[in-house]
């Protein structure tokens, strides 16, 4: 960095002239004399040259015995081409540096990144020799904060009134404005976090006001904010012809990259002061990880956003899931993944999950992951073929050829075939082994959610915001409400129907037994119904299995629950809330079926 000047005796007198001159002018020339434009600068002026900025520049010269450069404005209009250039991450610096440099660009830069240029052999002039100002005067907060600065980049270069302000007061125009922020969202979401005060410092102030104020003017200066453009801006200024949709396309990215920023920073201190999970008003910043070939349906476009929110910094899910094989994913393959995963991330033991259209169609839990496998497709082998099958544990050789090999229970010859298969983790074999069953085969190894997320749905016009639904056997009471109280592995079953209904769209009906789902029923509009789709999906198998529905039943005698009990039934667990409730303990009692009654309901649509 530069140093200051000498000493206040080492001031020359003509300087001191200067400022007497700039004082006559402030009193010949009253501020409401002077247009609006000139005011900023005037007094910028003045407070550079004054006596009282030079004595204290003196003092603190003692130590630092070199003197401030006179500024050398250059202006575009004379053809001197000028780059502005400050920098976080300084990814490629050299190569934009020394790329600016052969297209006859004069860099100014400050602090670190006019020490990297200079490394990397290319002349700098550094910022604080167009201020007059010593860079680091309070730590650097206001190095960039001048006319001199913004004044060269905000000037329209079409209004001759700017023009002429700048060439009065000597600032030169830039072109170019290179800039990126303070890694404020690495720092808050590094291990450990961070202390507030320190979280405050890495807030940027002279980054996002350069950055907002070059996408202002895009149409006179190119504004980048992200390394994988600098070559993109290199051979647009070989170029002769000017690209105003290039100018826009840059000027967009800076503002989409300072409001993404704003977001992480308005997110930080909402849970530093309040902490409530929904602010009274909520950005949610979002990348785009892909296109899609299609949404739901051919005809539709779509496409495939990151969450970007500190929240969501390893926070686990499909959106993060590394793919290491198969065909890119569709917008109905990320709905079914993320349903089967949220499901078997839920089980401790290890668990199978087999989803189709977002309803779990099998589930089954074992020490044996291939015996859960196994069980899981026979629950509905049907529905099973064409979908997604999920794992809580590692996908090891034994499973990956069962999954290769498994033929479909309901011919013993047609080998299952599947869209995904997702995972917390694969062995090197068991991934070779999966990538030979299928070009096609998603393969996806992603990291369990974690508790206590903000889930978001959209509406016509709005968004809806809730709680994720995060509850789990272990964190509700079973109230025996019958006669008959359930043995304990009758209870496991409840618990474990319980835990699959909550992932089953409503109106929701599982029935399981030995910590496997024998069949269900998903959707309808009347719960009757679905428990009748989900009797006939178990078969022989109900006698003596567990119920659960995700609702309370409204109806009990020739309803639902009656019908369930003449089926042999053992066990049912609902929320219960209904006015009728009495009828179904009546109703379980005469059939001698254990009920739970849970308080807590699973609604999912």
């Amino acid at each position: 960095m530069l140093g200051t000047a000498a000493s206040a005796a080492t001031i020359p007198t003509t300087t001191a002239h200067a400022a007497n001159n700039i004082r006559r002018t402030f009193h010949t020339n009253p501020f409401n004399s002077l247009s609006s434009s000139h005011h900023s600068i005037l007094c910028a002026r003045f407070r550079c040259l004054s006596l009282r900025s030079f004595t204290a520049v003196s003092n603190k010269a003692m130590s630092h015995p070199q003197t401030l450069d006179a500024p050398h404005p250059q202006s575009s209009a004379a053809g001197n081409k000028q780059a502005l250039i400050s920098l976080s991450d300084k990814k490629d610096l050299a190569l934009l540096g020394n790329g600016l440099h052969e297209l006859g660009y004069t860099i100014v830069s400050t602090g670190g990144t006019a020490s990297a240029l200079e490394n990397a052999g290319v002349s700098v002039t550094k910022v604080e020799q167009l201020t007059c100002f010593p860079e680091m005067v309070l730590d650097g907060r206001v190095k960039t904060l001048h006319p001199n600065i913004h004044g060269g980049i905000l000037a329209r270069r079409d209004q001759k009134h700017h023009m002429e302000a700048l060439n009065k007061h000597g600032i030169g125009t830039f072109d170019v404005v290179v800039v990126n922020l303070y890694p404020f969202y690495d720092k808050v979401t590094s291990t450990g976090g961070i202390a507030f005060d320190d979280g405050i410092e890495n807030i940027d102030i002279g980054g996002p006001a350069m950055i907002r104020a070059a996408a202002k003017n895009h149409k006179d200066v190119l504004v980048v904010v992200d390394s994988q453009d600098y070559p993109a801006l290199l051979e647009f200024l070989k170029g002769s012809q000017d690209d105003q949709q290039f100018r826009r396309k840059l000027a967009w990215k800076a503002f989409e990259h300072v409001a993404s920023y704003d977001s992480a920073v308005s997110e930080w201190l909402w849970k530093q002061t309040v902490g409530d999970k929904f602010p009274p008003s909520l950005t949610v910043p979002l990348s785009l990880k892909s296109s899609l070939r299609y949404g739901e349906n051919p005809h539709q476009k779509a496409a495939f956003y990151v969450d970007k929110s500190l929240s969501e910094v390893n926070a686990g899910g499909i959106a993060t899931a590394i793919q290491h094989h198969g065909k890119e994913m569709s917008y109905n393959n990320y709905l079914d993944a993320d349903a089967a995963w949220n499901c078997v991330s839920e089980f401790r033991n290890p668990t199978c999950v087999v989803v189709k259209h977002t309803n779990p169609c099998g589930v089954a839990s074992r020490d044996d992951i291939l015996e859960a496998y196994r069980l899981a497709v026979k629950a509905d082998p049907v529905s099973a073929f064409g979908g997604i099958v999920a794992f809580n544990i590692e996908v090891d050789e034994a499973l990956a050829k069962e999954i290769r090999e498994f033929r479909s229970p309901t011919d013993g010859e047609t080998r299952m075939f599947y869209e995904i298969v997702v995972a917390p983790k694969y062995t090197e074999k068991g991934l070779e082994i999966l990538r030979g069953k299928s070009k096609t085969l998603r393969i996806l190894e992603a990291k369990k959610n974690e508790k206590g997320k903000l889930s978001l749905r959209q509406v016509g016009g709005g968004w809806l915001a809730q709680d994720s639904d995060d509850l789990t056997p272990e964190d509700i009471q079973f109230n025996v409400v019958s006669k008959k109280k359930p043995q304990d592995n009758e209870l496991c079953d409840a618990e474990f129907a319980w835990l699959c209904v909550k992932h089953v769209k409503s109106n929701a009906i599982v029935i399981a037994k030995d910590n496997c789902m024998l069949g269900m029923g998903s959707g309808q509009p009347n719960r009757l119904e679905s428990l009748r789709i989900a009797l006939r999906k178990a078969g022989d198998e109900v006698k003596g299995a567990a119920l659960a529905s995700d609702a309370f039943f409204p109806f009990a005698w020739k309803d639902a629950v009656e019908e369930a009990c003449e089926s042999g039934i053992g066990v049912i667990a609902e929320p219960g809330g209904s006015i009728r409730d009495g009828d179904a303990v009546d109703c379980c009692n005469k059939y001698g079926v254990s009920l739970l009654l849970t308080n807590v309901r699973h609604f999912k649509h």
